[in-house]
């Protein structure tokens, strides 16, 4: 099949997926983005703390509407095709990235069940000029226990001048990294269509609350240290 321009991807997973817009938070600094966006999720969060506690389910509309505007998952989702892309015909292709935005939701989500009002310190800002990839941390204070450690990896489009995240590290170990090692050997051996339905079962489950915290959510959404 004919190689498919990111291009040509990106703008016909745009449109498909338009309903979702981002709100006035600006763009232009990586550590000012990450930090509003996260305090308006994380505020949202307490707002509908009895709701969710009810149905954890609703942390994936909070990540949809308050987070995904934020995240290039389309370019985290080529990135884990990778050359297996080359392969695949458009609408496969499409059908993917839609379907790894869905499992980005699933997992953002079930790691965000660690929340529970606890403070929230932001990673001081660095010199990010020069840069095209920044890491930003946002540490979740927890009383006597360790802090939860999340790194959101961000990007920065150079047509726009806007930054965009496109990579979760929890505790250390990343979202994006796990995926790629755990989908490769399964796209190698059965292509582009049934890793896409794979992914639309996993963006199913529901969202729980872990009995063992950290260690189990790590666990739920496939990157155990």
């Amino acid at each position: 099949m004919k190689s498919i321009s990111m291009k040509a991807v990106f703008f016909g997973t745009l449109l498909f997926c338009s309903n979702v817009f981002a709100s006035d938070v600006s763009m232009e600094d990586p550590y000012v983005m990450i930090k509003e966006v996260s305090q308006i999720t994380f505020d949202r969060f307490a707002r509908e703390e009895q709701q969710i506690k009810a149905n954890p389910n609703l942390l994936k509309g909070i990540v949809r509407e308050e987070l995904m505007p934020y995240v290039f998952y389309q370019y985290a989702a080529l990135k884990v095709l990778g050359n297996y892309r080359k392969d695949a015909s458009r609408e496969e292709i499409q059908e993917f990235v839609v379907a790894f935005r869905e499992y980005l939701i699933t997992s953002y989500a079930q790691v965000f069940t660690l929340y529970d009002n606890q403070k929230i310190e932001f990673e001081p800002a660095k010199d990010f000029d020069k840069e095209k990839i920044v890491m930003v941390g946002v540490d979740v204070i927890d009383g006597n226990r360790p802090p939860i450690n999340l790194k959101f990896k961000v990007r920065k489009n150079t047509k726009t001048n806007e930054w965009q995240a496109f990579d979760l590290v929890a505790e250390g170990v990343s979202l994006l990294d796990a995926k790629q090692k755990e989908l490769r050997s399964i796209l190698a051996q059965n292509g582009v269509p049934q890793v896409t339905e794979m992914l639309r079962e996993k963006s199913k489950r529901d969202i729980v609350f872990k009995k063992n915290g950290k260690d189990d959510v790590m666990k739920e959404i496939g990157i155990d240290k």
